[in-house]
């Protein structure tokens, strides 16, 4: 049980990468905290979880908003007792748009859930882990974030931030007990594509364009699986990185 007596709150946990990451870790002995827009979802998670023998509870959270972001610390605290691990893995897609078409609206949307969101979660996490001199954070990135169009401009942009913002915090709170690292996924089989309404056709053909070298498509216990080495104390000696889990697509 990797780990035994944890409390962790996974953001995006109704389903996809986040519903594996929460999973996976009850499994391993933790407490979660099913995070989510969607509250039937979160829902469903946390029976799935109890129905395993596990402790999970849903709160429906608007990453966007820092008051539902609060309070999903909060219910972690008073409902578990404390704060261990935070994944920030909410997130969503931009229609694959390139800059000349990017809208104002569409870059506000996806900086404040994939990036901004995170900031404010860590802020509040961090306020609970400085006083106890430990803590985990593993944040959800993307390949993305480390190459120029697997995506469109606003999605490419909010996940290279992920990626410093990941390094920072790792860096800057190192000697205080608390590690920061990312997860880089490949393509993955989950339902964030349903994020993406209608796509642009310029900017899809351009971010496709390597799609041919990916050996093949992850599915999200994979990825639950790095996420759990990271919050582990497997990790001990592992703060301020980027894991990339995409079967070697980037490595071509």
């Amino acid at each position: 049980m990797k780990l035994d007596g944890k409390v962790a709150v996974v953001t995006g946990s109704a389903s996809g990468i986040g519903k594996a990451i929460a999973i996976l870790f009850a499994r391993q002995g933790a407490s979660i905290i099913i995070s989510d827009l969607n509250e039937a979802g979160a829902k469903e998670v946390a029976k799935e979880i109890e129905a395993a023998g596990g402790k999970a509870t849903a709160v429906v959270t608007n990453v966007t908003k820092q008051a539902d972001i609060d309070n999903m610390i909060d219910t972690a605290v008073n409902t578990y007792g404390a704060l261990d691990i935070l994944v920030n893995n909410a997130g969503i897609m931009d229609n694959m748009m390139p800059a000349a078409e990017v809208t104002d609206e569409l870059w506000e949307k996806v900086m404040a859930i994939n990036t901004t969101s995170m900031m404010r979660a860590t802020r509040k996490a961090l306020s609970i882990f400085l006083e106890q001199e430990r803590g985990v954070i593993v944040n959800t990135a993307s390949a993305a974030g480390l190459y120029g169009s697997r995506a469109g401009a606003a999605y490419t942009a909010s996940k290279h931030a992920v990626i410093g913002y990941t390094k920072n915090v790792g860096f800057q709170y190192a000697e205080k007990g608390i590690r920061c690292n990312a997860i880089a996924p490949g393509g993955v089989n989950t339902n964030i594509g349903t994020t993406m309404a209608e796509p642009n056709t310029f900017g899809m053909a351009r971010a496709m364009s390597g799609a041919d070298n990916n050996p093949r498509s992850g599915e999200p216990e994979e990825i639950a699986r790095v996420a759990l080495f990271l919050a582990s104390e497997d990790a001990s000696f592992v703060n301020g990185v980027v894991i990339k889990a995409d079967a070697g697509w980037t490595a071509y």
